[in-house]
C-alpha cells in the first residue's frame, strides 16, 4: 500500500503536540500523576513524571509506527489498496482517540475535574462506531478486522461477517456512550458482557456463513502433510 505523506501531517501533527505539551507542562506537573482509574472512575495508580506525561505520547508514537508496518508484513498486502481509505480513517481514529485521552489527563493534572468513568468509554464506544462504519471495507488480510479460521478461508465468510460485525460494533458503541452516562453498575455489566459477545458471536456467525460457503480454500497449515 502506497504511503500518502501529505495525509501522514494530521497524525504527526497530533504526536508532536502530545510531546511538545509533554515538555511545556513538565516543570509544573506533580511529582505524582494519575495513570489509572477504575471502572468507576476513582484514580487507583499513580506514576512518575515520565509515566505521566510521556507514556501516551509514546504509545502513539509506537502505534503509528506500527500501523505504517503493519501493510508491509502482512502476507494479504495485496488487498491493502482496495480498503486504503478504510485503513486511513481507522489510523486516524486511534491517533485522535490518544491525544483526547491524553488532553484529558492534561487536564486532570491542572486541577480540572474530569468524569474520566464517563467521558473515556464515550470514546471508546466512539472509535466502536467509527470501526463499525468501516468493517465492512476492510478486505481480506491477516492483520485488520474480523480474524477467524473461516473467514480467513472464504470471502464470503469475511464479506457477511464483517458486514455483520460492523452493525455489531456500531450498536455495541452506541451501548457503550448510553451505558456511560448512566454509570455504575449499567456501565460495568454492559462492558463485562460486549466483548464475550462480539467475540462470541463473530466467530460462531463466520462459521455458520462458511459452512454453506462454495468458495472456502483449505487454512494454510491445514492439509495432510507429506
Amino acid at each position: 500500500m502506497r504511503i500518502r505523506w501529505q495525509n501522514e501531517l494530521v497524525h504527526l501533527a497530533l504526536i508532536a503536540a502530545m510531546f511538545v505539551l509533554a515538555a511545556a507542562t513538565w516543570s509544573s506537573a506533580p511529582e505524582q500523576i494519575p495513570v489509572h482509574w477504575n471502572a468507576y472512575g476513582a484514580v487507583d495508580r499513580y506514576g512518575g513524571k515520565f509515566e505521566g506525561l510521556l507514556l501516551l505520547p509514546l504509545l502513539a508514537l509506537a502505534i503509528y509506527g506500527l500501523f505504517l508496518l503493519v501493510p508491509k508484513l502482512d502476507p494479504g498486502r495485496a488487498n491493502y489498496e482496495q480498503f486504503a481509505a478504510a485503513y486511513s480513517t481507522l489510523r486516524i481514529a486511534v491517533t485522535l482517540l490518544l491525544a483526547a485521552v491524553y488532553a484529558l489527563l492534561q487536564l486532570t493534572i491542572h486541577g480540572y475535574a474530569v468524569n474520566i468513568g464517563m467521558v473515556g468509554p464515550m470514546l471508546v464506544g466512539l472509535l466502536f462506531i467509527v470501526i463499525g462504519n468501516l468493517l465492512g471495507k476492510v478486505r481480506p488480510n491477516w492483520a485488520v478486522g474480523i480474524r477467524t479460521p473461516w473467514t480467513l478461508s472464504s470471502k464470503t465468510s469475511w464479506d457477511k461477517t464483517h458486514r455483520v460485525g460492523g452493525r455489531l460494533f456500531i450498536v455495541a458503541g452506541i451501548l457503550m456512550m448510553l451505558t456511560s452516562v448512566l454509570g455504575p453498575p449499567w456501565n460495568l455489566y454492559f462492558e463485562m458482557a460486549m466483548a464475550p459477545f462480539l467475540v462470541v458471536t463473530s466467530f460462531g456467525y463466520s462459521y455458520w456463513v462458511w459452512r454453506g460457503a462454495s468458495d472456502k480454500v483449505p487454512p494454510a497449515g491445514t492439509l495432510p502433510a507429506n
